[in-house]
């Protein structure tokens, strides 16, 4: 899974930039359950995610500031 650049995001709309967000945390949210139960083969996933939404909500405050 490779993580987004905030150049791509750059491009998106805010509305499709809040649908990712919210595709991005309830993904997260599952994968957090499958570390807990042992299910989960790669935990790098976690670190990606975090990333992208990160990523996101930082190209959102860009905007809001500028």
């Amino acid at each position: 899974m490779k993580g987004r650049t905030a150049k791509d995001l750059r491009d998106l709309s805010n509305d499709e930039l809040m649908i990712a967000i919210r595709e991005n945390e309830d993904t997260l949210t599952k994968l957090r359950f499958q570390r807990v139960l042992g299910q989960l083969q790669n935990t790098s996933q976690l670190n990606t995610l975090r990333k992208d939404i990160a990523r996101i909500k930082t190209v959102l405050h860009e905007r809001a500031q500028g």
